[in-house]
């Protein structure tokens, strides 16, 4: 293996890790690196109605709770027939092709039509008639169902797959289907099926996956047990396994970065163009726009090329400190590259060209994308006219969605709703939940995370916070991180630390624990009521936190309260 010396990427690392990893991001900030290592663990879906309209759903007796990417499976077989992909498929003879491409269409809509916890019987009963159901056409048919987020469909596929026999599962299988059961069903059900992995195939490709699982749940505690664990397996370490754990850091302790780095260093472990994306976009955070320009030149003189994830990263930070003819410069080489035809390259353009203000550049690849529309491409489509300001443009994306497509998801309503939100469009906002709730539609975290922004941007805070707790008490629903951080944010402001500390308090009843920017938002509900903060580093110091210099110069400030009202009372 190759020694990677001080002159390579380590060396412009190092020499600005400690300030890099000295920053902390928004908890809630967007993460695309956890989309590249796993593509995300979303909370667990519900059915339920608006509280607006006032009418409820009970979650079918015995029904799974499943993801809200899952709602994309209540979409007919139809929605998803001409968007296969069989390519993965070992075709034989030109014959063979024709009957092997069939025979995955009509087993893929058999799948996707079944009602749930009777594809098992199915697909029994598709196997009997004759069909061949060999390794190659089933792993392409879960690889369709993983790539349209259909978890459930995918899992319980799976399941049967394990159970009958269909074929010896390998430690790949296992760890595919240990993601899935993450997804779907949570940590706990997760380590539970890992226990049931033969020894023999509890390899490093399921650690891989537990791995991610901790990453996904921001667990620091198992994830670096598991790591540890890891690099006894293996050495060196791999890189995905590094990657995984700067991901990790990224989120709960900055600090821990440069110490990833340096074992890389020294176990000669070659960083990849992930790695490289991560601390670029950890520099942009740190608005270093120079180190993270020298990262790209280390990046080069290794022999790797920026790709779409490393140039929409660098556009993003032009953006974000004003350079907007730098930010240009990257979207020209993006539209200049075959990138501008592929679905991720149209997506990442209709942001960028948005942030930019540029309607022109968002309304040229939305005409592209309306020739043959994915629904992702409309949801990106709508957030980049919203952001534009173009509320028109946005409500015609969406209702195209909905001619296309039978049934939308909570998910893709969402996206019209959060943009209603930020315009404060409150009566828009409130006729869209209707319009969801007569359509049947079941509303998920991202539905009720824009409708609580939609009632504080009205001044109707009491409203927002008796909605987020309601959602909070049904079944299974855990709303998302943001939700609470807006409503505490607004408490604080009002410097009503009751409420400030009764949002604080239902976070962890939710499993919102170990992060910093609860503490940061109710440190300020103290000062903002001039109340003196008694045992807040003891509070911190049990979720293992660590403050930051700007939050103890905070704390020093809430303390002063305690010493002043001391004062006044020996007065």
């Amino acid at each position: 293996m190759t020694v990677y010396h001080q002159s390579s990427i380590f060396n412009g690392l190092h020499m600005g890790c400690r300030s890099l990893c000295s920053q902390v991001d928004d908890d809630e900030q967007s993460s695309d690196e956890v989309d590249d290592l796993e593509n995300g663990f979303s909370d667990p879906r519900i059915q339920a109605a608006s509280i607006l309209v006032g009418r409820s759903y009970d979650v079918p007796n015995g029904e799974e709770l499943a993801s809200e990417p899952e709602l994309m499976e209540d979409n007919l077989a139809e929605t998803c027939r001409n968007d296969l992909d069989a390519s993965e498929i070992d075709m034989g003879t030109s014959g063979e092709d024709s009957q092997k491409k069939r025979g995955f269409t009509e087993l893929f809509e058999i799948i996707v039509g079944a009602p749930r916890r009777s594809m098992g019987s199915a697909l029994n009963k598709w196997v009997e008639e004759g069909n061949n159901l060999d390794r190659p056409l089933a792993a392409s048919i879960l690889s369709n169902l993983r790539k349209r987020r259909m978890y459930g469909k995918a899992l319980e596929y799976s399941e049967w797959l394990e159970g009958r026999n269909v074929y010896d599962f390998t430690e790949q299988d296992y760890a595919s289907q240990l993601n899935l059961i993450a997804r779907i069903h949570g940590l706990w059900k997760a380590e539970k099926y890992v226990e049931t992995i033969p020894e023999s195939l509890k390899g490093v490709v399921v650690h891989h996956s537990l791995l991610a699982i901790y990453v996904a749940d921001l667990n620091l505690e198992k994830a670096e047990a598991l790591f540890k664990t890891m690099r006894d397996l293996v050495q060196p370490i791999t890189v995905a396994a590094c990657n995984q754990m700067i991901v990790l850091y990224k989120r709960r302790n900055k600090r821990k970065i440069a110490d990833i780095l340096l074992l890389m260093e020294n176990e000669n472990v070659k960083p990849s163009l992930l790695t490289y994306k991560l601390l670029i976009d950890s520099k942009g955070n740190a608005n270093d726009i120079i180190g993270m320009e020298q990262l790209v030149n280390n990046m080069k003189a290794e022999g790797l090329q920026p790709d779409l994830g490393v140039r929409a990263v660098l556009a993003r930070h032009y953006v974000s400190q004003g350079l907007n003819d730098k930010a240009e410069a990257v979207l020209e080489e993006i539209e200049g590259s075959d990138l501008k035809t592929s679905r991720t390259g149209r997506k990442t353009l209709l942001s960028l060209h948005a942030s930019l203000g540029n309607a022109e550049g968002v309304g040229r690849i939305w005409r592209e994308c309306e020739l043959n529309p994915k629904v992702d491409e409309c949801m990106v489509a709508i957030e980049a006219w919203g952001k534009l300001g173009k509320i028109e443009e946005a409500e015609a994306v969406f209702e195209k969605m909905l001619h296309s497509w039978q049934k939308l998801s909570s998910r893709q309503y969402s996206t019209l709703l959060k943009v209603y939100a930020n315009h404060k469009l409150v009566n828009k906002g409130k006729e869209h939940v209707r319009r969801m709730v007569e359509r049947g539609c079941w509303i998920g975290p991202l539905a009720w995370d824009a409708l609580v922004k939609l009632f504080i941007e009205s001044g109707e805070l009491e409203k927002a916070d008796s909605i987020l707790q309601k959602a909070a008490e049904m079944k299974g629903m855990k709303p998302r991180f943001n939700s609470y951080m807006m409503i505490m944010g607004q408490y604080a402001r009002r410097g009503d630390v009751h409420n400030t500390e009764k949002l604080f308090h239902r976070m962890r009843q939710k499993g919102y624990t170990g992060r910093l920017k609860p503490f940061e938002v109710l440190i300020q509900a103290y000062i903002n009521s001039e109340t003196p903060a008694y045992g807040f580093w003891e509070r911190m110091k049990a979720e293992n936190i660590y403050p930051t210099k700007s939050f103890a110069e905070q704390l020093a400030l809430a303390d002063a309260f305690g010493k002043k009202a001391t004062k006044d009372l020996l007065d």
